[in-house]
């Protein structure tokens, strides 16, 4: 809980030109003045709107407004854009994470230092952009996350996404890059236009040309009409091109050419077309090295990756996954509300979800699926779990745990830990159900039978 604003004592030291107050108060982003000592001196109308009336922040310095930090940004872990700016003596921009009146909110922060008569930095203007694309605490839809490596990632998004380069997603499948597409989209001035997704690994190549650029009447077999491609619905707006790397080489030729001169024909015509779109394309793949094996355009790769950004995998930003667990299990959960016990979430935090965030939302589903009261436990996310368990075990009579079908050694092993998993699930539910056993059975989904069976493996030496 956010503790209450406090007014400070009144700041000592220069006093800024009423004048400069008097500017900033027009603004319509939100704006602090504050001096060398981290103290707010004013707060402008745009900022009072959004972040509270200014009598609760003049006079309190701006690391104990901004984050309820005791020290300032950098010596609390934080980027501290003044500490950056003394250094460089330039302006300079940083994402930060802000306590508002709404909660927990991503801020990017432009600070410019204002120099006195004697050349030397006297006050500091902070402008304000909330970056509604993502969130670092659960919400409905966005993407959500506060460990460093989603931090670092979201703040090549928020410098990004004003501009008109072209942006290259990098990052293994599951790791979210259609949302970091639409996040690039959202935080630019073509926001309001569409953006249209191409999937390049479901189009044939035969019909590749087609569904990017649209056709003419007659121009193949089964063209009765003109039709417009996904470049020109794209106009004004985004093309995403989802993994980039299975797009067939005669293509990237064509692509490059689009790339390169903004212009296009559809397949029949010799019309040439204008588009406006910016690009923003996503694969998992090596370009690199499809590059060095001749099955992917130099020249191509070059034009995409403009601006590149890595996406972490899960298991690098481990820290996400209590706060990802929540807000995915409220969307997949649909009208139910369901938790996760203290035990599930512990345990998904020690997964390390090889699928990633596509895979902890299917593991949330299923363990949804698997329960009928009002919170998931253990025992349902290791069933869940235990799903994508490696090829060779099947699962035992009445819903229960994996048990190895043919025991190689890897599969074995794997099998073990399985069963030492299921133990460990079975004796925390035992532990903390007050019923009969025909009542635990029917929570766990397992049949009575089943349930004594695997209390006798429990209890054996």
């Amino acid at each position: 809980m956010s503790t209450p604003p406090r007014p400070g004592p009144p700041p000592a030291g220069p006093r800024p030109l009423p004048e400069l107050v008097s500017y900033l108060e027009g603004l319509p982003e939100p704006h602090i003045l504050f001096d060398r000592q981290y103290r707010i001196l004013a707060a402008n109308a745009a900022y009072r709107r959004q972040f509270g009336p200014q009598g609760s922040v003049v006079g309190r310095t701006c690391y104990e407004v901004s984050h309820h930090f005791s020290v300032p940004c950098d010596q609390a872990g934080e980027s501290c854009p003044l500490a950056r700016s003394r250094q460089s003596g330039q302006r300079e921009r940083v994402l930060h994470l802000h306590h508002t009146p709404q909660g927990e909110a991503y801020v990017n922060i432009e600070l410019v230092p204002l120099h006195d008569a004697r050349g030397e930095q006297a006050f500091f203007i902070e402008k304000m952009e909330p970056l509604t694309v993502a969130q670092g605490q659960p919400a409905a839809q966005g993407l959500i996350g506060r460990a460093p490596a989603f931090q670092q990632m979201l703040g090549l998004v928020a410098r990004v996404g004003p501009s008109a380069a072209s942006v290259l997603l990098l990052g293994e499948s599951g790791t979210g890059k259609e949302l970091v597409a639409r996040a690039v989209h959202e935080a630019g001035p073509r926001a309001a236009a569409p953006l249209v997704v191409v999937d390049c690994a479901s189009l044939p190549e035969a019909l590749f040309e087609s569904e990017l650029f649209g056709h003419e009447r007659g121009a193949f077999t089964g063209a009765l009409a003109s039709k417009a491609g996904l470049v020109e619905a794209a106009s004004g707006g985004t093309l995403f091109l989802d993994e980039v790397g299975d797009i067939p080489l005669p293509m990237q030729v064509k692509l490059l050419r689009l790339l390169e001169s903004g212009t296009y024909r559809r397949v029949g015509s010799n019309e040439l077309r204008h588009a406006d779109v910016r690009l923003v394309s996503a694969t998992h793949r090596d370009l690199r090295a499809m590059v060095a094996e001749g099955r992917f355009r130099e020249d191509l790769y070059y034009r995409l990756s403009t601006f590149p950004i890595r996406l972490p995998a899960l298991r690098e930003r481990a820290a996400d996954i209590p706060l990802l667990a929540t807000a995915l299990l409220a969307r997949v959960a649909g009208a139910r509300r369901l938790a996760l016990s203290a035990a599930a979430l512990s345990r998904l935090a020690a997964h390390p979800f090889p699928g990633n965030v596509r895979e902890l939302r299917n593991v949330l589903e299923r363990a949804a699926l698997l329960t009928d009261g009002s919170s998931i436990e253990l025992a349902q996310i290791e069933r869940a779990l235990a799903a994508d368990a490696p090829a060779g075990l099947v699962a035992v009579a009445g819903g229960g745990m994996p048990t190895p079908a043919a025991p190689a050694a890897p599969v074995a092993a794997a099998a073990r830990t399985l069963r030492e998993r299921e133990h460990e699930a079975l004796a925390a539910e035992l532990a903390a159900h007050q019923g009969s056993r025909a009542a635990l059975a029917a929570r766990l989904g397992i049949s009575e039978r089943s349930l004594y069976r695997k209390l006798r493996a429990l209890r054996r030496p």
